[in-house]
């Protein structure tokens, strides 16, 4: 967005904020707005000090879900990542002005999907009913208007005396009306009010309060049937600005394990600076947006975080998504592209007609974290105590944001000189095709309908039957899409001027296929090995052959194994983990494959040649694309990626010890990065905020003084295993209390992010919101959400389950950890870190971690037979986690490739 105005559109937004704050009736909320304050020197008590050098604190760093951390580490005090100042001269007002004019021309865009969602709980029919009764009620002779319709008929036209008939019915037809619209409008108050309320999270185990219950009563009444996907975002509340003072105390609570307390007690000094000088002038502003924008952060999130990061987005910002671990539905890749793609696009076909039911209930952590089965889904034989029982009952009940899933498909992220931009096309029929260096357009659709899987099967296969080469350059073109965003912003204006068909091919496709010539996945010989490179080449592959704009890539490797490269500023891994799973279940189980592997169906002669793109490449693009390509392979072959499955117990066992699995993970890394650094760190964790309209992500800062002295405990030779196990019992009800702040909209770090991002609109200069922004996150953690386990039968099938994904190192000399839990018994992690990093090593963290899950786990009644495996010792195990890998390649329930279904 430009930060200048026409002095116009600064006259005309100052009359609409005179008209705002003086034409509200003197009974409304702004009468006791309070004025802002003015701000005071900020100079007197800081006296020019410069910040002391921390052995945590230093370089510029945000947060994530998923890969957002890599991202927010790029977002310095400068908003730009070669320091280079932009210089914000806009007025906060008439920021906080276009962000609330943003969010209106989005529903406006929406129109009709919105009326249709708007009067939701109730439908167009109900109008009709209201509208029959009072005509039944009115040929009886009765009055339910009580004269308001004689009223209406008197301001109605006479027409001469004529159709007094007509005109009753219209005044009628007018009654209904404004009685169905209060109705409504009553029933997205009484809504509304009832999804602020957020008392279900602080529930005790096993127990639901009586507020609980009627509240619970009430959402069922008040919820409606059979919701579209957008049916409940009026009904949302607004993400609440907490309290400065309590966030700034919780912030400081939270970097108190990890500072000296010379750099503690400074930085407590700067905090209060801050309280006093500028805090109350910042939130005035925050509390202004929050109360005329649909959400008071999401927005300056994905411009500064994202938008504005020049960094490439490979490793830095994508993620990437598996397919099974270890089965394979068929080993030839244009049947599994088929069916895959077509799968993908009923997906949109559903998003488009809203037919997705909006996603309900509390994801707990890391980009979602543990999502609980929809009621009526739980699967055979799955038990529940009483505490699973109302959170699932809940999480039938509470419904999510779903903004997000508008720009899944037809979207590419626009590289700009300062700053991208996102830009989403209504529609698209035809996907942008890769292989062997080579580009092509490939059609979806037919005359009347999309194409069936066999149809796409065989156009994908008359791809990978081309023998045509690649034309000079052509092959590393998509390098390009991995360079400095501001480098490839200028390349892309050549490239537009001088290939613009074949740019917009690509740009304006659904999404991007690669057809990759390797294979990929498990494998017998070398599980462990074989497990890394799939992860490698889903984050980065080889530098040019994934499109990285594209809002998602799917990757098809030759032997049929699938993965997903996911583009983040438009959405979270929720969004996309949601149309996977969708993907993975109706590929493989709705359509299914022939006994030849092929997809069923016949092919069809009649369709036309896949079309080869034309790339007519100026020459001093060249020398770009070879730069890029080189800057791209530096960067992959710096990514140090392993992946494991862990297999001596999972989510059942944990239950058993009446514990939240996404604690006893979170706290269990905190042990095995200890023992892999020999200290601690600030950790980011992703919670999710969708339980507010426009809500995105909120930071969990995991490593809390609870975790760090059940660490030291486990360490300590002298501790016993009650006291070890108090003190876990502690950490983990400290991380389940900021898991539940984080998604009640009372984190810390978005909140202080928004309040810098006020600061440099106003140019206030704040030696704590400076310093909170510089912090490095040495481990990024991110739990991948399963949210539609009904799609998947876990009992009988277990393999056919998505072994999860994960995201590249937010820090150079830290780490990135994401886990997924698989069915019962199985907890699948997947680690990251830079190979140019001496203080770093993927596979000995991975050994930490396997080791520090059965020192936790046999503290426990139920764990006593797992073998301590590093305790207070020093030395480490030489056992390699390779024999869990090998015996379940090895003792699979099914083939690692099944092609009947």
């Amino acid at each position: 967005m430009g930060w200048t105005a026409s002095i116009s559109n600064r006259c005309l937004f100052h009359v609409g904020l005179k008209l705002m704050f003086f034409s509200r009736p003197r009974n409304s909320a702004w009468t006791s707005f309070p004025p802002p304050p003015t701000p005071e020197s900020s100079e007197s008590c800081i006296g020019g000090r410069a910040l002391p050098p921390h052995h945590v604190l230093g370089r510029a760093g945000l947060q994530r879900d998923m890969a957002e951390a890599h991202q927010a580490v790029g977002f310095r005090p400068s908003l730009t990542s070669d320091g280079a100042e932009v210089e914000l001269s806009a007025p906060v007002l008439q920021e906080i002005y276009l962000s609330g004019l943003r969010s209106w021309k989005r529903h406006l865009s929406r129109f009709w999907n919105d009326f249709l969602t708007g009067v939701f709980p109730a439908s167009p029919l109900s109008w009709l009913f209201l509208f029959s009764a009072i005509q039944l009620a009115w040929f009886l002779q009765l009055d339910p208007s009580l004269g308001l319709m004689e009223k209406i008929k008197e301001l109605l036209p006479d027409w001469g005396g004529q159709h007094h008939g007509l005109r009753g019915v219209l005044a009628a037809a007018l009654f209904a009306s404004c009685l169905w619209g209060a109705l409504i409008f009553t029933l997205h108050v009484a809504l509304r009010l009832l999804l602020s309320y957020h008392g279900w999270l602080l529930e005790p185990h096993g127990a639901m309060s009586s507020p609980t219950k009627t509240w619970l009563a009430l959402v069922r009444i008040f919820s409606g049937r059979h919701p579209m996907l957008f049916s409940y975002q009026r009904s949302l509340p607004r993400q609440p600005v907490p309290s400065v003072q309590d966030t700034v105390r919780k912030y400081l609570e939270s970097v108190r394990p990890v500072l000296s307390d010379e750099d503690f007690d400074w930085t407590a000094v700067l905090a209060q600076e801050f309280l006093r000088l500028q805090a109350s002038l910042l939130q005035w502003y925050l509390r202004l947006k929050s109360w005329w924008a649909s959400n008071y952060v999401s927005d300056w999130w994905e411009e500064f975080v994202y938008l504005r990061s020049r960094n490439p987005l490979m490793v830095n910002s994508n993620y990437y998504m598996m397919d099974f671990l270890y089965v394979t539905p068929t080993p030839l890749q244009a049947a599994r592209a088929g069916n895959a793609v077509h799968a993908l696009l009923l997906y949109r076909h559903r998003l488009n007609r809203q037919e997705i039911t909006p996603v309900r209930g509390p994801q707990w952590a890391g980009d979602g974290g543990v999502v609980l089965w929809p009621l009526g889904h739980m699967g055979p034989g799955r038990q529940l105590t009483a505490h699973g029982f109302l959170q699932t009952l809940l999480m039938g009940m509470r419904p999510l944001c779903s903004a997000q899933y508008e720009k899944i498909f037809n979207t590419t992220r626009i590289p700009g000189v300062q700053k991208d931009y996102i830009r989403h096309l209504h529609d698209s029929q035809h996907v942008a095709v890769f292989h062997r260096g080579r580009f092509f357009r490939v059609g979806t659709h037919s005359r009347n309908s999309l194409l069936s899987p066999r149809a796409l099967e065989q156009q994908f296969q008359r791809i990978l039957d081309d023998p045509s080469p690649a034309c000079p350059h052509e092959e590393h073109l998509a390098a390009l899409t991995a360079a400095p965003r501001g480098t490839w912003a200028q390349v892309r204006t050549s490239l537009k001027t001088q290939a613009a068909e074949a740019l917009e091919a690509v740009e304006g496709a659904a999404f991007f296929v690669s057809l990759d010539a390797e294979p990929a996945g498990l494998t017998r010989e070398d599980p462990a090995a074989s497990l890394d490179a799939y992860a490698h080449a889903l984050l980065a592959g080889r530098g040019h052959d994934r499109w990285f704009d594209k809002s998602f890539t799917l990757i098809v490797f030759s032997n049929g194994k699938l993965g997903l490269s996911v583009e983040h500023s438009w959405a979270d891994c929720p969004i996309s983990g949601h149309m996977w799973e969708f993907t993975l279940a109706t590929e493989c189980f709705q359509l299914g494959y022939s006994t030849d592997g092929h997809c069923k169906g016949h092919p069809d002669p009649t369709l036309p040649q896949p079309q080869r793109l034309q790339w007519d490449l100026p020459d001093q693009i060249h020398s770009s694309i070879s730069l890029a390509l080189r800057g791209a392979k530096i960067l992959s072959e710096n990514v140090d990626c392993h992946v494991f499955p862990f297999s001596l117990f999972g989510k059942s066992f944990i239950r058993r010890c009446h514990l939240s699995s996404d604690s006893f993970i979170q706290i269990a890394l905190q042990l095995a990065h200890f023992r892999d650094r020999g200290q601690f760190c600030l950790t980011y964790e992703s919670a999710m905020t969708r339980l507010f309209l426009e809500g995105r992500t909120e930071t969990v800062r995991s490593c809390t003084r609870e975790a760090c002295n059940f660490v030291r405990a486990m360490e300590d030779t002298e501790k016993t295993d009650p006291q070890c196990l108090t003190l876990f019992r502690v950490a983990v009800d400290k991380h389940q209390a900021l898991l539940k702040a984080a998604m009640s909209g009372q984190g810390v770090d978005r909140h202080l992010f928004a309040l810098y991002v006020v600061s440099r609109f106003l140019h206030l200069q704040s030696p704590f919101l400076t310093q909170v922004h510089s912090e490095q996150w040495q481990l990024s953690t991110s739990q991948i959400p399963v949210q539609q386990m009904h799609l998947f039968d876990v009992h009988n099938y277990p393999d056919y389950v998505s072994s999860g994904g994960g995201f590249g190192p937010a820090d150079d000399h830290g780490y990135g950890v994401s886990y997924i839990f698989m069915g019962d018994d199985m907890i699948t992690f997947h680690i990251s870190s830079k190979k140019s990093s001496t203080k770093t090593d993927s596979h000995r963290l991975g050994q930490h971690i396997e080791d520090a899950l059965l020192d936790v786990a046999s503290l426990f009644q139920a764990g006593q037979h797992f073998k301590r495996r590093f305790r207070g010792s020093g030395k480490e195990d030489s056992r390699h986690r390779c024999g869990f890998l090998s015996r379940q390649t090895g003792a699979s329930k099914t083939s690692m490739t099944s092609t009947d279904f």
